[in-house]
């Protein structure tokens, strides 16, 4: 048993120490929300979002990666086709800012010292802090802005990354995040003075949602054995 304990660990360590390198980037999409106003479709950007990502490829199959994100969110009543929104006819425009650290996992091998064509799909999850306007609605057609708010989310992201040349990765992907906030869209003010006016489902915290393409530069030695 102690054998196998240590064969396995070799292995993961062999693993981890040939295929560590950094990757830093880029970017642009759009974003929407989901929540108490508007639509609720999950993937629907109307708002160009944009960002700088960090990744530090611990293995060829994850990969410790960090962030920061900002963009637009806004949600308008009238486009809704949920009969109730559409007659309260509330709308609203907010401004998210992230950051955020999670770990990427590869479906499929993504060794970056390898010559060949990679690619693979990929999953990542971890946690944000966010910033966002606070609003507290005096009635259903105007906001009134407090000082910016913190938060924090949970983010779900899938995505499909290829690499196109020994330098350069590019993907899509779609991340939606849960977060500990129903005040977003000014539906659910703390505020016990604004209380009577709340609306929406007030048991049910608002989503957001950034979907875009991402480019990355690929530095870092490669390690021993690895062609030049």
């Amino acid at each position: 048993m102690k054998r196998l304990v240590i064969v396995i660990f070799l292995i993961y360590f062999y693993e981890t120490s040939n295929a560590q390198i950094n990757e830093i980037g880029l970017f642009v999409g759009g974003t929407n929300y989901v929540g108490d106003v508007g639509k609720t479709n999950y993937i629907d950007p109307n708002e160009l979002a944009f960002g700088i990502i960090y990744k530090w490829n611990k293995s060829v199959r994850h990969s410790f990666r960090f962030s920061y994100m900002q963009g637009k969110i806004k949600g308008n009543d009238a486009s809704s086709s949920v009969p109730s929104r559409y007659k309260r006819n509330f709308s609203f425009t907010n401004s998210v800012k992230e950051i955020s650290a999670g770990i990427e996992f590869n479906f499929f091998s993504f060794d970056l010292h390898q010559f060949d064509m990679q690619y693979t799909p990929y999953v990542f999850t971890g946690i944000n802090y966010f910033w966002h306007t606070n609003f507290e609605t005096k009635d259903f057609k105007t906001e009134k802005d407090f000082n910016p708010q913190q938060a924090v989310s949970i983010p779900i992201i899938l995505g499909f990354k290829a690499r196109v040349t020994n330098a350069l990765v590019i993907g899509i992907e779609a991340g939606a995040r849960y977060t500990f906030s129903d005040n977003i869209d000014g539906s659910n003010s703390s505020n016990d003075k604004y209380k009577d006016i709340r609306f929406g489902n007030l048991n049910s915290n608002d989503w957001y949602m950034f979907t875009g393409a991402t480019i990355t530069y690929t530095f870092g030695e490669n390690p021993c054995f690895c062609p030049n």
